[in-house]
């Protein structure tokens, strides 16, 4: 029987008496692609800091390549490596001295260490930069080098919580290319927690989490056929016609801020509507089947609003901005 690189079974955990994690259970296959999907407060980066050793939940079981977190979490750290939403990287260090540090800590031999370090440099494109001190690094740079440095021990598991937010698009693609790249030539498994749709679209397992509670677990393709649909997402002129729609259309969704998402019921619907609201709305939008409208059909809610992506790369560029 071949060992599951994450195997989760009742866990639970709370934060001053608000649950973070209701009874939680899920198996995360060797080699694969898996990811938690939720909103801010879903209990992703509680389950991640629980399975890193970073946190002891109050029930429940939780292994990482077969050891116990709770029993052996200096043997389990070996077996995970982590990148964090926000970085961790001494600044006032080279990118070199980042890693043979992470080298130091791990136990890696002298020669060990040299080897892989110019091995990781390589793998994410920062050799000309082995020696430049972090601080003077991009915002995707020092994504790139916390990889590197996950990566560096030979770990099983790469944890990876909210990697790319605040970053632009092209650098996404390219951790994401530097990742499959990885789980092709070694049995890596990758387990990420992410906002952004587009970054699971080709995970080999999704997981929706909302308010410490898994609403569903599948491919991208099997939770589509199964929960995807059709939803008009709008903006009413007033209150009378957002009145109106809700009273209408019983299953419409509530998105807050006077916005609303009707589900298409069938041919000819989208014109029906346009034909009894479209002149009273101020926005909107038609939305295809896809993960983003899975989640609002099984949770009721967006996962993440545009405002909210705009704040938080504000606010990472704000941070790194800091730094220096």
């Amino acid at each position: 029987m071949t060992i599951p690189s994450v195997f989760v079974d009742n866990l639970s955990h709370s934060y001053a008496g608000k649950l973070a994690l209701d009874k939680v259970s899920l198996t995360i296959a060797r080699g694969s692609s898996f990811a938690l999907l939720g909103p801010n407060g879903a209990g992703k980066t509680t389950l991640i800091s629980i399975l890193c050793t970073l946190r002891k939940a109050d029930s429940g079981t939780a292994e990482v390549d077969g050891i116990d977190v709770r029993r052996s979490p200096t043997a389990a750290r070996k077996r995970i490596g982590v990148v964090f939403q926000d970085s961790s990287l001494d600044d006032r260090l080279s990118a070199y001295e980042n890693l043979n540090f992470h080298g130091l800590v791990y136990g890696m031999p002298a020669r060990d260490r040299r080897q892989r370090i110019g091995e990781m440099l390589a793998l994410v494109e920062l050799e000309d930069w082995r020696d430049a001190i972090v601080r003077s690094f991009s915002g995707g740079m020092r994504r790139r080098l916390e990889i590197a440095r996950a990566l560096l021990h030979n770990p099983a598991i790469l944890f990876l919580d909210e990697p790319t937010v605040g970053l632009d698009a092209q650098t996404r693609e390219r951790i994401w290319q530097y990742l499959d790249q990885l789980r092709r030539e070694r049995e890596l498994t990758v387990l990420t927690t992410t906002h952004y749709i587009e970054e699971v679209e080709t995970a080999d397992q999704v997981c929706i989490i909302n308010n410490g509670v898994i609403v569903n677990q599948g491919s991208p393709a099997e939770l589509k056929l199964a929960h995807g649909r059709s939803w008009i997402h709008v903006v009413p002129r007033d209150d009378t016609v957002r009145t109106a729609i809700l009273a209408r259309f019983p299953e419409t969704r509530d998105l807050g801020s006077n916005r609303l998402a009707v589900p298409v019921a069938g041919d000819g619907f989208v014109d029906q509507f346009l034909a009894s609201f479209g002149s009273q709305l101020s926005e909107m939008r038609l939305e295809q089947p896809s993960l983003e409208s899975v989640f609002l059909a099984l949770t009721g809610t967006e996962l993440r609003d545009r405002a909210a992506g705009r704040r938080d790369a504000e606010q990472a560029a704000g941070r790194r901005a800091g730094r220096r």
